[in-house]
C-alpha cells in the first residue's frame, strides 16, 4: 500500500508550490491513474515516489515505510519504472536491457535469464526473435513492451508508469493498453500511472486522481468521477460526453440478453467488448441491435434501449 500524508513540493523560483498538501492512499494490487491539465504537478508527484524528487514537506510510505529513511538508489531498484522515452540501452540486447536490474541487484545469471524468459513471454515478445536485438531494431510499441519487461524485471511490489504509451500511435496505444491490463491481471503489482488522456486513465485506473494547481481536486473510481463529477472543473475536464465515456466501463456481457439465434443479416460483436464500443457500432451501421458472440458463437444479443438504461 502506498499512502501519502500532506506533499508538498515547491522550487525557490516559483511564488506557487508545484505539488500542494497532497493526500491519498493507493490500496495494494491497484491501479491509480493520476491526470490533470499540463503544470498540474502529477509528474512531479510520481517522481517524488521514487525519490527522483523529494517533498518539501508530508510523508510518503509504501508497506508503512517512510520512504525519506531509505537510500535512494536502493529505493529505486526497488520499484518500477516507465518513462515515455522507455529508456533503453542501445548499445545492450533486449535480453540484457530486461535483465539489466536483476544484475545490478546482484541475481546469479541463472536465475537472470530464467526470469529474462519468463518476462518475454508475459509482455507478448518472442524471446527466439528479439533477445538478441538491440532496441534501434524494434518499433515504437515493442520497445514500450521491453521498457515494461525492465520495470518488472526484479519484480518489484510497486510499479510506476509517466505517460507510458504518450508517444505511440493511436492504434498502437490502444493495444498496448490492453496489453497492459492483460499483464497487470498476471502479477500482482500496485500500480500508479501518470497520462494526459482521461480515457487511458478509465480503462487503465482502479481508482482516477484528478489534480489541479497541484492540488488534488478529487480521487475515486472512474465511474464515480464521471458519474459525480466534484465541481465545475472536474466536470469541465471529464467533458459533456461523460455519460458515452461511463460507458466504457461496462462490458457487452453486462446488460445481453442471453440465448436467441443470430437474425439473418444482422451485425455482431464481441461479449468481452465495452457498450461504448456497442453503441459506436449501432450509430455507424444505423442499427439498434446487435448479436453478441461468446467464444466465437452467438450466445445473445443485445439492444440500444439495453445500454441506455446502464
Amino acid at each position: 500500500m502506498i499512502t501519502l500524508t500532506n506533499i508538498t513540493k515547491t522550487y525557490a523560483q516559483s511564488s506557487y508550490a508545484a505539488v500542494n498538501d497532497v493526500s491519498l492512499t493507493v490500496r495494494e494490487g491497484t491501479t491509480v491513474a493520476l491526470i490533470g491539465p499540463s503544470g498540474c504537478g502529477k509528474t512531479t508527484l510520481l517522481r517524488m515516489l521514487n525519490r527522483l524528487v523529494d517533498p518539501s514537506s508530508g510523508k510518503i510510505e509504501i508497506d508503512g515505510r517512510d520512504i525519506a529513511q531509505s537510500d535512494p538508489v536502493e529505493h529505486r531498484r526497488g520499484i518500477g519504472y516507465v518513462i515515455q522515452q522507455v529508456g533503453l540501452f542501445p548499445h545492450m540486447t533486449i535480453a540484457e536491457n530486461i535483465g539489466a536490474v536483476p544484475s545490478l541487484l546482484g541475481w546469479d545469471r541463472k536465475k537472470t535469464l530464467r526470469r529474462v524468459e519468463e518476462l518475454f513471454d508475459i509482455v507478448g515478445l518472442d524471446a527466439g526473435e528479439f533477445a538478441r536485438r538491440y532496441p534501434k531494431q524494434l518499433s515504437g510499441g515493442q520497445q514500450q513492451r521491453v521498457g515494461v519487461a525492465r520495470a518488472l524485471a526484479a519484480d518489484p511490489p510497486v510499479l510506476l508508469m509517466d505517460e507510458p504509451f504518450g508517444a505511440i500511435d493511436p492504434i498502437a496505444r490502444a493495444r498496448l493498453q490492453d496489453e497492459l491490463k492483460l499483464i497487470l491481471s498476471k502479477v500482482s503489482k500496485t500500480v500508479i500511472v501518470v497520462t494526459h488522456d482521461l480515457d487511458e486513465a478509465i480503462k487503465l485506473g482502479d481508482g482516477v486522481a484528478i489534480l489541479r494547481e497541484g492540488r488534488l481536486i478529487q480521487y475515486e473510481t472512474p465511474e464515480a468521477i464521471l458519474s459525480h463529477p466534484a465541481d465545475e472543473f472536474v466536470e469541465d475536464f471529464v467533458g459533456a460526453d461523460r455519460a458515452v465515456r461511463r460507458l466504457s466501463l461496462f462490458r457487452v456481457s453486462d446488460v445481453m440478453t442471453r440465448g436467441g439465434l443470430q437474425v439473418a443479416g444482422s451485425r455482431s460483436i464481441a461479449a468481452s467488448l465495452n457498450l461504448r464500443e456497442a453503441l459506436s457500432q449501432m450509430i455507424s451501421h444505423d442499427v439498434d441491435e446487435l448479436s453478441v458472440t461468446v467464444d466465437g458463437a452467438v450466445g445473445g444479443f443485445i439492444t440500444k434501449k439495453a445500454i441506455m438504461t446502464v
